[in-house]
């Protein structure tokens, strides 16, 4: 198919790949960041823009990768009738593109994406449409860049899986970060620990979490909950989050 990307984000430059590797045609990346939006071209082989005016007319899908609030001020700029247009964002409706095309949709790809990575993840796409050719279409475009299932959800189905994402994954890296900013300040290698959580993420394709937990907090361990309070007393943010979730824990196990 030939695509035409708006926007030169993270988002943007990973399915880019993803896409040009599958064999489409990259037509063009629109971005407001001149510069951005000729880095990703340049990437992708194609040309540039960062004027709506200039936005190519010979696209099969437009793939609309920008933040949610740029979402609808770019879709009242753009004019593209026929063609098939679509975002990539879990929390806005698939409506707010109806002024664009008749034919609109949501291709939300549910993973944590950067530029800068070497190596592209792998994807879950979920689709939307207005209609069923569309929906045909953007199934189809999924499958071609991923080995995973293609799933349909609509906005309250991506608004409930985009919450347990920044679950799963925001607030987890968060966690790591505090662990790795103590490690580093007491010459304790983080990368030691990355053994624990292959080991965690494995066992999350067979258990329940609710049968994983382990640890002083679950045991009711109160000795070992004071030594860690004791070495943690020159963290504040980490000695905060230890005492909340030690004590969020103990209330659910």
């Amino acid at each position: 198919m030939n695509i035409v990307i708006l926007g030169s984000g993270n988002v943007a430059a990973v399915l880019g790949r993803k896409l040009r590797n599958a064999g489409h045609e990259i037509l063009q990346v629109y971005g407001r960041n001149a510069s951005a939006a000729s880095e990703l071209a340049y990437e992708l082989d194609t040309e540039s823009a960062n004027y709506t005016s200039l936005i190519s007319g010979a696209g099969d899908v437009y793939l609309v990768a920008v933040s949610d609030t740029a979402i609808a001020p770019l879709a009242a700029d753009l004019r593209l009738k026929g063609k098939i247009v679509v975002h990539t964002a879990a929390a806005v409706p698939m409506e707010v593109l109806r002024g664009v095309t008749d034919n609109y949709g949501v291709f939300y790809p549910l993973q944590s994406m950067r530029k800068q990575q070497e190596k592209i993840p792998e994807l879950t796409i979920y689709t939307e449409a207005s209609n069923d050719k569309t929906k045909k279409v953007l199934d189809q475009l999924a499958g071609s860049i991923t080995a995973n299932p293609v799933h349909t959800a609509n906005l309250d189905k991506r608004s409930k899986l985009h919450v347990a994402a920044v679950f799963v994954n925001n607030f987890t890296n968060y966690l790591f970060d505090l662990a790795e900013s103590f490690c580093n300040r007491e010459g304790v290698a983080f990368k030691e620990l990355l053994p624990l959580l292959q080991n965690t993420v494995e066992r999350l394709k067979d258990e329940s979490p609710s049968r994983m937990q382990t640890g002083p907090a679950a045991r009711g361990d109160q000795d070992t909950i004071r030594r860690h309070q004791e070495i943690l007393k020159d963290y504040p943010e980490q000695l905060s989050v230890y005492n909340f979730l030690t004590e969020a824990l103990m209330k659910h196990c």
